[in-house]
């Protein structure tokens, strides 16, 4: 379980910093993370969502480290297994897609985004989904 749990924190600990980049400029990989049609990007998120995802992603990453028992959860109200269950669903509904320019089930493809979408980060938040999912069922 502590080992499941610091994978998965770790894969989420290294997103934030990526997306703080993006939220201050940075334009490495920013092409292929970003879904196009004809070469214009479909959406154009700003500073502010930027930071709100690596914020959410930060906290992703604590609440694997909670569910593990690696560290302390703050909140006795909600248990962390809850979050795991949340974050679960979250990432596993991300890799499914929104049946045109995300997931397994785009219908857009042809473009550098889809290329990366199918073979890395569909992949990864299926992973990432299983990850949160054994944490829940192991931490309950």
């Amino acid at each position: 379980m502590t080992a499941i749990g610091l994978v998965v924190a770790a894969v989420m600990a290294a997103l934030p910093g990526l997306h703080v980049v993006w939220a201050f400029g940075g334009v490495t990989g920013k092409s292929a993370v970003i879904p196009s049609r004809n070469g214009v990007p479909v959406m154009r998120p700003g500073r502010v969502s930027t930071i709100a995802v690596a914020v959410g992603l930060a906290i992703a990453a604590f609440v694997a480290l909670a569910a593990a028992a690696v560290v302390p959860w703050p909140i006795p109200a909600i248990p962390a297994t809850i979050g795991c269950l949340v974050i679960a669903v979250l990432f596993a509904a991300r890799a499914i897609g929104e049946f045109r320019y995300v997931g397994f089930f785009k219908r857009v493809r042809g473009t550098e985004f889809a290329w990366w979408d199918t073979r890395v980060y569909s992949p990864l938040c299926i992973a990432i989904s299983a990850g949160y999912a054994l944490l829940w069922s192991f931490a309950r």
